[in-house]
């Protein structure tokens, strides 16, 4: 027999909240619209049972929010009287509990009225609003009943706004849900009314209205400030979700220009396969993110469409197997005009100047070189950090993040220590932002010279014919320890050689093949260790791998060769001012490693 469904009667929490302090996963989310915490305690991947009063608020913010989704679903596919009947019973929960600023949320919040986060409102209410608007197309039948609710929705998103943008927070990720938020709502109540709306000078084309938002949170290059993959794709679903029913052709051409910079950012640094690395702070790994990625690109397609993101939504729909619930897919017509002209298809090597990312692609090799400022609270201490990817095989990923009511395994996702990035005598880094030197069409150069007091480091990554190089070298006033680091997400085999490179083989869905080196004479040791994997499971162990030299100054040097690409690397040496490579069918290729 089905579970009865029913909406929880209680206001919500923290979502972040919602993970296991023993091992820092994700709790299982159980039967969110059964309305009624799991019995026994939330489950834990590794048999722990979790319950107590932040848990269960963490539980009512997912109920709460599936079950804004559902009625979402059920408007789309015409079961009228079921989302009429749960709309006005949520204009009823929300009268009764959400009649002031929630007493209980942690100082630093933005307060919401439902849930201790104005935000997680917010992402609600646009749902609530979408549903109301979905519902009007057809007809305005039941829906008076609801016109408190959108009100008082429309009404809590100005005030927080107020509040945010009084702090000086136009360019806050906030701002973006709570311009949706006041969309959706103020939309969805002159359908019902069977009026016109005239909310767009306030949410859309005021002071601190969503074009205010973008043009200030949006670098030039196309990246939300913050330089996180996750928020990036967080404003701009917001974004595009506040833009229902809008003619493309009236979008104030340079937020059009906002809007498509930010759809080709995801669009480039996507595998092949249709992967997003999660950089600075993003969860790496949650079904509620593939979905989330799956409504971004339907909405993006439609509007700047891109070939590139089509292996996003495949990628999504993979991860959420049975659990695809369709939505995107019945997201057409979202907008009132045609579409802009398809984008580009990304170029070999890609550089996001402002930001400080490079994106490399060739010969089964997707590269990124994270050089740019820290990323705002969102950032992590991982300068000159070398991220490898397959179509699909995170070699080296950006670990990602857990969530965030686990502060010591947050604290570790953040380290240098995490990150394929360099070290100095095992201490962190500081907070601080490198420098591009140069780039071309097959390589780029980029160097940090805070991130230690007196240490200069630059990294250079070129895609050669089959190969990927990486030469790293540091230097300093006087003798340190220095520690490149390999990171991988995947089974990670290393071998010593007698003489010669140590050699590394990464698998996964693909195969990586990595020659290891260093400047002559320096020794250096390979030390290789247990270490927690990706965010998705802090307790999965994958082999870590420092390589250490006591020294003024040194080079590393790295060749990396996917297994599907050829002639095969036979031979790596590093003499001089410059590294060798020799392929299996006799021909070398010199690389410069002098900075």
């Amino acid at each position: 027999m089905a579970a009865l469904k029913r909406i929880a009667r209680e206001r919500g929490g923290w979502w972040h909240a919602y993970v296991c302090p023993a091992h820092g996963v994700e709790l299982d989310h159980g039967d969110l619209l059964a309305g009624t915490f799991p019995d026994g305690g939330a489950r834990c991947a590794y048999g722990c049972r979790v319950d107590d009063e932040a848990v269960r608020g963490a539980w009512l913010v997912l109920s709460h929010q599936a079950w804004a989704r559902h009625l979402r679903i059920l408007a789309h596919r015409g079961e009228r009287a079921e989302a009429v009947a749960r709309l006005v019973e949520y204009a009823g929960l929300y009268a009764e509990l959400a009649t002031e600023r929630h007493g209980e949320a942690q100082a630093w919040m933005l307060r919401g009225r439902l849930f201790h986060q104005a935000l997680t409102d917010a992402i609600w209410a646009v749902n609530i609003g979408h549903t109301v608007i979905s519902l009007a197309e057809e007809s305005a039948d039941g829906l008076a009943a609801v016109l408190p609710l959108l009100d008082d929705l429309e009404r809590a998103a100005l005030d927080a706004r107020d509040v945010l943008t009084g702090q000086g927070h136009l360019a806050s990720n906030y701002t973006a849900w709570l311009n949706a938020a006041g969309v959706a709502a103020s939309r969805g109540a002159a359908a019902a009314r069977g009026q016109e709306w005239e909310g767009a000078k306030i949410w859309l084309d005021g002071d601190h209205g969503l074009y205010a938002h973008l043009r200030v949170a949006v670098a030039d290059d196309g990246w939300e400030w913050e330089g996180s993959t996750y928020y990036h794709g967080f404003v701009l679903r917001a974004a595009l979700l506040a833009l229902r029913s809008t003619d493309p052709a009236a979008i104030p051409s340079d937020v059009v220009d906002v809007l498509a910079g930010m759809t080709d950012v995801l669009a480039t640094v996507a595998t092949p396969g249709g992967v997003l690395p999660a950089l600075h702070d993003g969860p790496y790994l949650r079904r509620p993110l593939a979905l989330e990625w799956l409504e971004l690109v339907a909405l993006a397609q439609q509007l700047v469409p891109s070939s590139a993101l089509e292996a996003v939504a495949a990628w999504a729909r993979s991860e959420l197997g049975t659990h695809d619930d369709g939505l995107d897919r019945a997201l057409g017509g979202w907008f009132a005009g045609p579409p802009l002209p398809e984008r580009p298809a990304p170029g070999r090597v890609t550089v996001f100047r402002a930001t400080g990312y490079a994106v490399l692609r060739g010969a089964g090799i997707h590269a990124l070189l994270d050089f740019g400022p820290h990323g705002g609270s969102h950032g992590h201490r991982d300068k000159l950090s070398l991220y490898l990817y397959g179509d699909t095989a995170p070699w080296q990923p950006d670990p990602g993040q857990v969530p965030y009511g686990h502060a010591e395994f947050r604290d570790l996702y953040a380290s240098t220590e995490a990150h394929p990035a360099f070290r100095v005598d095992r201490a962190e880094q500081a907070e601080c932002t490198g420098k591009l030197l140069d780039s071309d069409g097959a390589s780029v150069r980029a160097e940090v010279t805070e991130a230690y007091e007196g240490v200069r480091a630059v990294r250079r990554i070129t895609v050669g014919d089959g190969y990927l190089v990486d030469v790293l070298t540091v230097t300093a006033e006087d003798s340190r320890q220095f520690t490149e680091q390999l990171r991988p997400g995947v089974a990670l085999d290393v071998q010593l050689q007698a003489g010669g490179p140590v050699r590394t083989t990464w698998y996964g869905d693909e195969t990586l093949h990595g020659w290891h080196t260093h400047t002559a004479g320096v020794p250096v040791r390979p030390v290789t260790r247990p270490g927690p994997g990706p965010a998705d499971d802090p307790q999965r162990i994958c082999t870590r791998v420092d390589f250490t030299a006591q020294t003024q100054r040194v080079t590393f040097a790295s060749v990396y060769q996917a297994s599907s690409a050829g002639p095969p690397v036979t031979h790596v040496q590093l003499g001089g001012d410059g590294l060798t490579v020799g392929l299996a069918d006799g021909s070398t290729a010199w690389f410069r490693t002098e900075d």
